[in-house]
């Protein structure tokens, strides 16, 4: 039979090493997965079916600078994950038993114990038996973070797995952002990393461990590693299986296209994550060793972890091109050559003897993978792009404005005059009518009193302000250090214990956010009071994301994009503003799980993506930008304008019909799961309501402020420094220096 497409040429930057004690960990984990009852008897595995997939061999690829023990080890973890993927495939997904399937993973985390003391259940299956005794073994060399951070890798990649059984049960074929989002957790690679720093004997810093660059490195090596298994498993996993998480598939239903070309566009993803990890170790980590202080063997731990990871990318897609467990067959061989083993080469191996006879040096890199590096810096700014096209936007929700719209109009341009960011471009008293941010807080808080639309109209205007002073004060100028210094002083103005603990503010931007947060803040809890500073401190960060792209005109990779542009466009702040009326009656728990942050991240993809299709001409044609979806989906598809839209309209459809499928299918096996009561159930439904206002909302105001026209946009610019016919292209920035920044 033959394959349903032909494997492409991959992206492999770093060749593949052999650990030299493969040998032993073969024989080590063959013996513990009999001992522990995962071969004959088990209905799952022999000791023929543990050969073949020689998981030893993987573990030898992707570390190949382990020690013996730390090898056999990790051996033993990877045995333990297939074995519980292929038993709960077995015993659960293919009988989509979903309350059987829950209750077995219930009782998992119980085998990892943070405190050491603290003694796990009797095990009733050979997973809860490798759980425990690979928790065991692996801990006490630990640090207590890393506990933490791997427990987490660890109960995500088994719970997850109920939401790939759910898809299972309803048909469903998962959208490409929701598919991305939930492989990394049920694909295992965060997990995977975490082992990482366990066998490189280098622990990620705690300080730095939820920093950017470090989930960036993280989330893009579990994207590469996924989607390299995709194209490797889809055979297996579609034609034995059944299942409809993979990204092939994804793709083919998503882009209506051959799975061939499905294929393609999968590797040329997985090129662009790998490029993002290479982007953001040599233009991010050294900016965050010193924001830190991170002393020397801080600095090389962090090191050495990114070349662990790097060493699993290229084993797991040498072990892939060589385990019975995939679709590999006319690929071996392909596009390798062999060279004797050189004394320089085996030294940066590891050393003397640690190479094979021979050492394989795969071709690196392609034509394609280079063409779109070199695509990703040169787009051209300030083309003629002409008006803004508009898709039928699907949003079935109906609009509703606040009564007290009119009244906020008035108050908030009152409120901008006393605060001072009217006095001084990029605003003035007339863009701030025009641009109505009042309008956009009635529709997404209709029901509000007057002062608390007030309030909403003045955060909206503050951030769409700082938004737009930004790339003027800052931006043009190439001052990264005086918008670093800038962003790290707008955190002091928001306390949380103390209220009257701020400093002085010396801008406009500093005094109306120390007047918004004393407003706001006042009447929260402590606790409330700092995930909401969270959810601002976090937006003004990811303005200095947009300002070091801009300085490199680097147009974003298209992943890295889709989760930055939630917070460049305030999502976190403006939900967070709709959460504040549901009080404290909801454990965080709740916002914190999978289906909920799932709904939440499909209705800011679709309003974020609804932004970038208004303000198309605006960024591209006036502004000079490189963050607009459209443009990412040009750049990552090299495709014109028309067809960039399309996909970023299908992308916004499927956004829409996932929030509605959560909403309806998977909230309520939430609510169970926790055993909500009535009260609370509610409190959550009214959640869902707000966010169908504020997606309403939010493009109503699209439609009727006078921000994004053409004629709104030519008005903005008029002024005896404005250049309508700035010549564009390379060379030619110096020309655009005195361009009147656009709205």
């Amino acid at each position: 039979m033959s394959q349903p497409f032909e494997l492409p040429e991959f992206y492999v930057p770093y060749p593949a090493r052999l650990n030299p004690h493969l040998e032993e960990a073969r024989e080590h984990a063959a013996a513990w997965a009999e001992e522990r009852g995962m071969l004959e008897g088990s209905g799952i595995w022999t000791r023929a079916d543990l050969d073949a997939h020689d998981y030893a061999l993987l573990c030898a690829y992707t570390h190949p600078d382990a020690s013996a023990h730390d090898l056999s080890l990790v051996t033993d973890w990877y045995v333990w994950v297939f074995f519980f993927d292929d038993h709960f495939l077995e015993i659960f997904k293919r009988t989509q038993d979903r309350p059987g399937g829950k209750a077995y993973l219930d009782r998992l985390p119980a085998f990892m114990p943070m405190d050491d003391a603290t003694a796990p259940p009797e095990p009733t299956n050979p997973v809860e038996a490798g759980l425990a005794d690979l928790w065991a073994r692996t801990v006490p060399a630990m640090s207590h973070g890393w506990r933490r951070r791997f427990a987490v890798a660890t109960e995500n990649l088994l719970n997850e797995s109920l939401w790939e059984l759910s898809n299972i049960n309803a048909g469903r074929v998962p959208n490409p952002v929701e598919y991305i989002e939930m492989r990394r957790k049920v694909g295992g690679a965060p997990w995977s990393a975490g082992l990482v720093e366990f066998a490189a004997h280098a622990e990620v810093p705690q300080a730095v461990a939820a920093s950017r660059p470090l989930r960036v490195l993280r989330d893009a090596f579990s994207d590469g590693v996924h989607l390299r298994n995709d194209l490797f498993s889809y055979e297996r996993e579609i034609g034995d299986e059944g299942e409809l998480s993979n990204g092939v598939l994804v793709l083919e239903t998503f882009l209506g296209c051959s799975t061939q070309e499905a294929a393609e566009a999968v590797n040329d993803l997985l090129t662009s994550r790998l490029q993002q990890f290479e982007h953001t170790t040599l233009t991010e980590l050294g900016t965050l060793f010193a924001d830190h202080g991170l002393d020397a063997a801080a600095c090389a731990d962090v090191l050495t972890y990114v070349k662990g990871l790097q060493d699993w990318q290229s084993g797991g897609h040498e072990w892939h091109m060589r385990s019975s467990r995939y679709m590999n067959k006319s690929v071996a061989g392909r596009g390798e050559r062999f060279l004797p083993a050189l004394p320089v080469l085996s030294a940066l191996a590891g050393g003397f003897g640690t190479s094979a006879a021979r050492i394989v040096a795969p071709v690196t890199t392609t034509r394609r993978a280079e063409t779109a590096r070199a695509r990703r810096f040169t787009h051209v700014p300030h083309q003629r792009v002409g008006p803004s096209q508009l898709p039928d936007f699907d949003i079935p929700f109906t609009l509703r404005l606040s009564p007290h719209l009119e009244g906020a109009r008035a108050r908030v341009v009152e409120w901008a005059l006393r605060v001072g960011i009217l006095d001084a471009p990029p605003w003035d008293e007339e863009k701030i009518r025009d641009y109505d941010l009042p309008l956009c807080a009635a529709g997404i808080h209709p029901d509000a009193a007057a002062d608390e639309l007030d309030l909403s109209s003045a955060w909206l205007a503050w951030g769409t302000y700082g938004d737009d002073l930004y790339p003027v004060q800052y931006g043009r100028s190439r001052d990264l250090a005086g918008a670093r210094l800038c962003t790290e002083r707008l955190a002091t103005f928001m306390p949380v214990e103390d209220l009257d603990a701020m400093p002085a503010p010396v801008s406009p931007l500093e005094r109306s956010l120390a007047d918004l947060w004393t407003r706001t803040a006042g009447p929260m809890a402590v606790p409330a009071r700092a995930r909401f500073r969270n959810a601002i401190v976090i937006m003004t960060r990811s303005w200095l994301w947009e300002l070091e792209n801009q300085a490199q005109n680097r147009v974003p990779e298209p992943v890295d994009y889709i989760e930055m542009r939630r917070l460049t466009f305030g999502s976190d702040l403006t939900m967070s503003l709709c959460r504040l009326s549901h009080g404290t009656g909801i454990p965080d728990a709740i916002y914190d799980a999978g289906p909920m942050r799932s709904l939440e991240n499909a209705a800011a993809d679709y309003a974020c993506l609804l932004n970038d299709v208004f303000s198309y001409q605006k960024e591209i044609e006036y502004e000079g930008e490189v963050h607009n979806g459209i443009l990412v989906v040009q750049n990552f598809f090299d495709c014109d304008y028309p067809a960039g839209l399309r996909v970023v309209d299908d992308l916004m459809r499927s956004r829409m019909s996932q929030f509605q499928h959560v909403a309806a299918h998977e909230l309520p096996v939430l609510y169970d799961d926790f055993q909500l009561d009535s009260e609370a159930r509610k409190i959550l439904d009214g959640y869902v309501h707000d966010l169908e206002n504020w997606l309403v909302g939010i493009l109503n105001w699209h439609r009727y402020c006078r921000r994004y026209t053409e004629s709104d946009l030519r008005r903005h610019l008029r002024g005896p420094w404005a250049l309508p016919n700035a010549p564009t292209g390379l060379g030619t920035s110096a020309a655009r220096l005195f361009r009147r920044p656009a709205a």
